[in-house]
């Protein structure tokens, strides 16, 4: 957390809704005029069946006379006509579209804003926000417009390329069609060159009937690692082996000085294996606090967050990083990792779905490709030192904010090569802020957990969360969490975020400690009681590993 003081006015968060239409209608069969061939997307698969359901999601593709291709999806209600070397990707409908040639990408997005607190004018000037930055972002045209009956706001602007990013897309154009007040469609284009020709698409853009159901057919899976012995350990005993919960925490002082956590532990009586730590870019790498943390045999979630103090520096913080400028900072962090030897739980970036993040891409148009370049950019230097004790976990957080369908948690995965643990982080924010409103565990997780182990296949923790005490019985709300905790089986390790949020003034707004009144710590020792703090067993490895290396120089 710790730049949790940044969230005060920008916390309050509504996912966008997905209209899920369930309704029953004669499908037509496919038109054939003008048309050298056609074929149907049919669940995220190509199908040759004109044939579909209410329920189902379905795209259909024509090849016109013209050498265009047509597109009309169903689940989302729009057609429209683009050249035929784009390819289309509908893997993640429930999301977007996306349409793409070596040149130039097509992302579509349907929002619907209806239940939350989002509307079509906050959408538009919202996402107006890495304008800001104009070192970077230079605005080219913008101007509202009719196309086919709705109101069309329409922008075009340039950004600073990057040489890291091969064939970088920096050219810019978006359209958002007004269906409502509370609905709109958004036609994102980046491309290599300069915008030209895109407008044939824009003015082609029409409604139709939604007849389908848009959803999300990516699933995500663990890669094989060319880990050290004790890692592969370390991961076995933890994330596949463990048939029980595994509890962590955040304290302030831990693990650089034990004396408050070791005293909060008598107390509870009960030992966490897992401990978070967070640095950011003028922070020196943990060095001492992860020989603390060996030497009291614990596991740390090491937190690097690409920022710096002072706001300003932060503004272009991710073109930095791929052009760059802290190469020395990543590549000290490497060497240090790979000397320290151990395995070490690495947690970049985390919750990048928040405009509360220098990272989101709120401050780097719209492009949640950035983010993912930033990711792969810093992967990538690590594996220039053969770490081989490294750990990544990918940790969005639960609701995105803005709750716009560009910036969606999915919109940010980097990949299955560069991902190792799926976090998952929610809380309970209580009330004290505007805005803000006490939610049940159950409200936070239950779909958040059915979703995540539908999708990801790799194992699933959660780095922080916690309930605030403001607003609600924080008691009850303990009790529910340890009695509902073990439904959610693939969640292999929690840790309690065991702080304090702030308001501007410096008064507690967000209370997350656990230890607020002998009540609560009663409390939550009872809830402890039922879990084991499993001896480090991984650490058996080492000797393992030691006497094939004597093997080997013996031979």
């Amino acid at each position: 957390m710790i730049w949790k003081k940044t969230r005060i006015s920008c916390i309050t968060v509504c996912l966008t809704v997905i209209l899920l239409v369930s309704v029953v209608v004669p499908v037509q069969a496919l038109e054939t005029h003008g048309v050298e061939d056609s074929w149907m997307i049919l669940n995220g698969e190509r199908s040759k069946t004109s044939d579909f359901e209410s329920w189902e999601d379905a795209q259909e593709i024509k090849v016109l006379a013209s050498g265009k291709k047509e597109l009309t999806n169903h689940s989302a209600g729009y057609k429209l006509q683009y050249p035929a070397s784009m390819k289309e990707d509908f893997s993640l409908s429930a999301v977007r579209g996306v349409l793409e040639n070596d040149v130039t990408k097509l992302e579509i997005y349907h929002d619907q804003f209806s239940g939350t607190n989002h509307s079509a004018n906050s959408y538009i000037n919202y996402s107006r926000g890495f304008l800001q930055n104009r070192q970077d972002h230079h605005l080219r045209r913008q101007e509202v417009l009719q196309v086919n009956g709705m109101t069309v706001h329409y922008l075009e602007w340039d950004r600073t390329p990057i040489k890291a990013i091969e064939n970088d897309r920096h050219h810019y154009a978006k359209a958002i069609f007004l269906r409502n007040s509370m609905e709109v469609y958004t036609l994102l284009f980046k491309s290599q060159e300069p915008m030209k020709n895109h407008w044939d698409i824009i003015e082609s853009f029409e409604l139709v009937d939604r007849k389908a159901t848009p959803k999300l057919h990516q699933r995500y899976y663990p890669m094989d690692r060319d880990w050290s012995l004790q890692t592969q350990a370390f991961y076995q005993q933890y994330f596949i082996d463990s048939d029980e919960l595994i509890w962590g925490i955040f304290e302030y002082s831990a693990p650089g000085d034990f004396a408050d956590l070791f005293r909060l532990e008598r107390r509870l009586e009960y030992e966490f294996p897992f401990l978070l730590h967070y640095k950011n870019f003028e922070r020196e790498f943990p060095r001492q606090e992860l020989e603390n943390a060996r030497e009291e045999k614990r596991n740390v979630v090491l937190t690097l967050q690409t920022k710096h103090r002072e706001d300003e520096k932060n503004r272009r913080v991710l073109y930095d990083v791929l052009e760059g400028k802290h190469d020395d900072h990543i590549d000290m962090y490497a060497r240090e990792l790979k000397d320290f030897g151990e395995p070490v739980l690495f947690r970049l970036n985390n919750e990048m779905n928040g405009d509360w993040c220098v990272y989101s891409a709120y401050f780097s148009s719209m492009d949640t490709d950035i983010f993912v370049a930033s990711w792969r950019y810093i992967y990538e230097r690590f594996e220039k030192h053969d770490l081989d004790n490294v750990i990544w976990v990918w940790n969005p957080h639960d609701l995105s904010f803005p709750g716009f369908q560009w910036n969606h948690y999915l919109m940010y995965y980097p990949g299955d090569e560069y991902v190792d643990i799926i976090g998952m982080t929610g809380y309970n924010p209580g009330t004290y802020f505007p805005g803000e409103r006490w939610k049940s565990f159950v409200s936070i997780y239950a779909d958040y957990y059915e979703e995540y182990s539908m999708l990801f296949q790799q194992p699933l923790m959660i780095p922080e969360f916690g309930s605030s005490s403001v607003g609600g019985d924080k008691i009850a709300w303990i009790w529910s969490m340890f009695y509902h905790m073990p439904r959610y089986e693939d969640i292999k390790v929690a840790i309690w975020w065991n702080g304090i949020d702030r308001d501007e003034e410096g008064n507690p707004g967000r209370i997350y400690r656990l230890d607020e009144t002998p009540e609560m710590v009663e409390t939550f020792r009872k809830g402890l009681s039922r879990f084991t703090s499993p001896e480090p067993a991984w650490r058996d490895a080492v000797e393992t590993e030691e006497h094939e290396e004597h093997e080997e120089e013996k031979e």
